[in-house]
């Protein structure tokens, strides 16, 4: 929804880097799932409930802050005065703080991986590396 929301609100350029950001965010936390980080996630409630309020708490902010700005900032002409870091920014943030992507990498993809492999994490990152490929790919069309 956000890529949506973007690209309506903003136009295709400001769609594209906020897929971009969206993906680097699930590169982040392919990395982490891969090395073990993101299983504290769900051993520690305090870490895992903190992650989840500022998550929501960057949600609705960027919410109200789209409730308070005035119609005419919402126009597509105004494409021209995009701040690509910003929009790139917000998409990142808004994964890497999603708890729920980071109980996916650890809950969905390590079922296609096998118990006795001794290569370490490199599987793990292949196979978050074509997920992440194939979701960007999707989403920028």
């Amino acid at each position: 929804m956000y890529i949506v929301s973007k690209s309506v609100s903003q136009g295709r350029k400001a769609g594209i880097y906020s897929v971009l950001g969206i993906s680097t965010g699930s590169l982040v936390h392919t990395f982490l799932a891969a090395v073990g980080l993101s299983v504290i996630l769900t051993t520690s409630v305090v870490l895992f409930t903190a992650i989840k309020i500022l998550g929501a708490a960057y949600l609705i902010y960027l919410g109200v802050k789209m409730l308070f700005q005035s119609s005419s900032n919402m126009k597509l002409s105004d494409t021209k005065d995009l701040s690509i870091k910003k929009i790139y920014m917000q998409g990142f943030i808004t994964n890497v703080a999603n708890p729920k992507v980071a109980l996916f990498f650890i809950s969905f993809l390590p079922q296609f991986i096998g118990t006795d492999n001794s290569y370490g994490p490199f599987p793990f990152i292949i196979l978050g590396l074509s997920f992440v490929m194939t979701g960007t790919i999707w989403c920028l069309i």
